[in-house]
């Protein structure tokens, strides 16, 4: 994995140097590379000027004061612009008032571009700290000399630098000093970094940068972009994802629908987009009309017939074969403890399909000016989606520019934008500018969704009752092994490449003298819909499975669920963590463990409840969350109707560097996890998903909202991402609590009421 962030990263600070210059009366500040053309032949002021090079991490500073830090990471609800701009805003010494972030289009200067994983704030502590640090530095040196007062004796604060009894604004000393230095890798690792203590932005209060515009009707998502002369357009979706054939198109009733004005047959050479038709009309309802009243006749894809059972029924039988998938985990030999086992145990889990199901359907806008095409939309991963329009559109990829707008919702499935691509290809059909919005149908019907799952887990035991060795095999669609297979690494018998979005979790932080996991790609799954990276991945699958079985496992050795656990969160050997990321290791997760014990062993629990517990160390092992949760569930007799009460979650993420977006990350991705645990699915029906909108999709509501009871441990070790972690103990810990209730095991997801009345 790591090798994977190194490449969404790039910004190997052992290869860049810092520049501070001043550019047209601002002063300017980048990470840059340390060896390019320009740098060897212009002073870092021309540099700055030019901006012919890949500043990672941009920001700058005007004559009356203002800071506007640049952000290359997609806004979609979590606040990550704020959270990065306090970071730098900190170590400056700036004036938050004055602050502000723009977000940038795709110009290759800004190099690689991605938010997902949740790594975006672990990613860029580091140097944004040292970004901002240095910035200081600078500010202080240029004050010193307009003070004249020593160097030593100056210190900045709340966006001026102070001198015994002076004092010059951030404004005054860009007006007045002189910038035009360059910052070696060696010099901006010595950069003296505020130590917690003496910060006054990062892990306090603050309102989110971005809210004001979101408030006031001002901030511009990709379904609000207008362009002069537009036509709206609809797609029309084939009835398999791959290999469907348009045979015949009507459109006769589509002539009669005011503002209709034609269709195209999509051809794709990218070969995303299969037997697709594009609708176009001078309104958006025009093109949802017309679309509508279009007649097509289709040849389907090999996959018209398969049913989610049939996916299911594959994924058992991939799971039963031994020589099926790839090694992701081999400790010790669990063979032989098998062999030698007194009693084992084994158990099935599954997970059914899921949708994304964003607030803001799908939606791009497109057009091409002086050969060069412009794509409006939200996007988390730009450099994953603007090689494919370019593909698609037949252009150079420098052709193409990407400009960011506000999400109404990712989760995954704005990574890979391939909703862009029939905007692109209809503009370029008709010669217009084009503005392609999906109808909640036709969004629903093109989502990446979450792959059904099926893991198989055996546990085995000595005569002493004590467990010897796990086996997990898990089996899925691999979102990654269809849209950036570039990043799948070799598994451990080095029979096949792994997708780690689809493995991560099966890793955990329990001791295991025996412990093997083999990861199954499920190719009709595969073939049948593009599997997405849904908000936790393969985690949300994995651990399900995993946290549940544990629970079976102390079940069967008579312990407390808790105390097992506790008992197997060693930190011994691998399990120990490294700096940075993750010290401590799983003594971090045993502490967040002993505080939910703590927290929840005086619950008073009315009749038919039950509490259940589930840990969880997302994203992944070089980025842990560390939390524990605690789920509090009353079962209806009779009915079976599950109703959660409330969630204890305990967390240690690190320094918290935006309390408020990081409490809402966390909320939100409980209430997601809740959800998927007991709402959402969409059975796979005649080769695509059935459940399109929300009269059969049916996620969360209101009136089901369990209290939430949130605890961030107080922590100074290196930040770690928080959009995803928190979804992931939910399912286990109300499937653990309903066993605690009725002593049924349920191990399909989405639980519902019949499995336990069935049971």
């Amino acid at each position: 994995m790591q090798n994977i962030k190194d490449a969404k990263n790039n910004v190997s600070l052992s290869r860049r140097r810092f520049l501070i210059g001043t550019v047209s009366s601002t002063l300017v500040m980048a990470f840059a590379p340390l060896a390019s053309a320009a740098s060897l032949t212009k002073s870092p002021q021309e540099t700055l000027a030019s901006k012919l090079f890949s500043p990672n991490v941009w920001f700058e500073i005007n004559t009356v004061g203002e800071v506007n830090i640049n952000i290359a990471k997609a806004e979609m609800g979590q606040h990550i612009g704020t959270a990065l701009a306090r970071v730098v805003a900190d170590e400056l010494g700036a004036d938050w008032s004055k602050v502000s972030i723009t977000h940038v289009d795709t110009d290759p200067k800004w190099g690689y571009m991605v938010t997902g994983g949740s790594w975006s704030v672990f990613q860029t502590f580091k140097p944004l700290s040292q970004a901002g640090a240095a910035g200081r530095i600078a500010l202080i040196a240029a004050a010193a000399k307009i003070l004249q007062c020593p160097v030593e004796q100056c210190r900045v604060e709340n966006g001026a630098v102070l001198c015994q009894d002076k004092s010059i604004s951030f404004g005054d000393i860009v007006a007045k000093g002189i910038f035009n230095q360059a910052l070696t890798p060696e010099e901006i690792d010595a950069l003296p970094l505020k130590p917690a203590s003496k910060r006054t932005l990062v892990g306090k209060p603050g309102g989110a940068l971005d809210i004001p515009a979101k408030t006031n009707g001002s901030a511009v998502y990709g379904i609000d972009v207008e362009l002069k002369g537009m036509v709206y357009a609809r797609p029309i979706i084939p009835p398999t994802r791959y290999g469907s054939k348009i045979l015949s198109v009507d459109d006769s009733a589509a002539k009669k629908v005011k503002g209709y004005l034609g269709h195209h047959i999509l051809q794709d050479p990218s070969n995303n987009i299969q037997g697709w038709i594009a609708v176009e009309a001078d309104s958006y309802y025009g093109a949802i009309k017309a679309g509508d009243a279009l007649q097509v006749e289709y040849e389907a894809g090999k996959t018209t017939k398969v049913s989610e059972q049939d996916i299911i029924e594959e994924g058992e039988r991939l799971v039963a074969d031994k020589s099926a998938g790839g090694l992701f985990v081999n400790e010790g030999d669990f063979s032989i403890v098998n062999s030698k086992a007194t009693k084992s145990i084994d158990a099935i889990y599954r997970t059914h399909t899921a949708l994304h199901f964003a607030l803001e359907p799908l939606n791009a806008t497109v057009e091409e000016k002086a050969g060069k095409w412009h794509i409006y939309t939200g996007n988390q991963w730009q450099s994953l989606t603007l090689p494919a329009i370019a593909k698609a559109l037949q252009v150079a990829d420098e052709d193409v520019v990407m400009h960011q707008q506000y999400l109404g919702g990712g989760f995954g499935r704005r990574l890979f934008g391939d909703y862009a691509i029939p905007a692109a290809l209809t503009a370029k059909a008709i010669g217009k500018p084009v503005k392609m919005v999906f109808t909640r149908e036709d969004d629903s019907r093109f989502d990446q969704p979450r792959s059904p799952s099926v893991a198989s887990f055996r546990a085995v035991f000595d005569q002493s009752n004590q467990l010897t060795g796990m086996e997990h095999v898990f089996a899925a669609g691999w979102p990654t092994l269809s849209m950036a297979p570039g990043f799948m690494p070799e598994s451990l018998d080095k029979k096949i490449n792994l997708d780690p979005f689809s493995t991560s979790g099966a890793d955990h932080w329990y001791s295991m003298d025996n412990h093997r996991a083999r990861a199954v790609n499920n190719a009709l799954a595969q073939q049948t819909i593009l599997p997405g990276w849904l908000r936790s991945v393969g985690q949300g699958w994995i651990v399900w499975g995993l946290e549940s079985f544990i629970d079976e496992i102390a079940h069967e050795m008579k312990v407390d669920p808790i105390d097992l656990r506790l008992s197997m969160l060693d930190g011994l050997g691998k399990q120990a963590g490294k700096a940075p990321e993750s010290v401590g290791g799983a003594k971090r997760l045993a502490s967040v463990l002993n505080r939910l014990k703590q927290k929840t062993k005086h619950v008073k629990l009315a009749k038919n409840e039950g509490i259940g517990i589930a840990i969880s160390a997302g994203q992944e092992r070089t980025m842990p969350a560390w939390m524990a949760c605690a789920a509090q569930v009353h079962v209806e007799p009779g009915s079976g109707k599950i109703t959660v009460k409330k969630l204890t979650m305990i967390a240690d993420a690190g320094v918290i560097i935006h309390p408020d977006g990081a409490l809402a990350q966390v909320q939100g991705s409980m209430l997601w996890g809740t959800s998927l645990a007991l709402h959402e699915q969409s059975p796979i029906e005649n080769g695509q998903v059935s459940n399109i909108n929300l009269n059969t999709y049916s996620p969360l509501r209101m009136a089901d909202m369990p209290e939430l009871d949130i605890e961030f441990i107080e922590s100074e070790e290196f930040p770690v991402g928080l959009g995803e972690p928190g979804v992931l103990a939910i399912a286990p810990a109300i499937a653990n609590a309903i066993f605690q209730i009725t002593g049924v095991r349920v191990r399909d997801l989405p639980i519902t009421s019949a499995a336990i009345k069935q049971a």
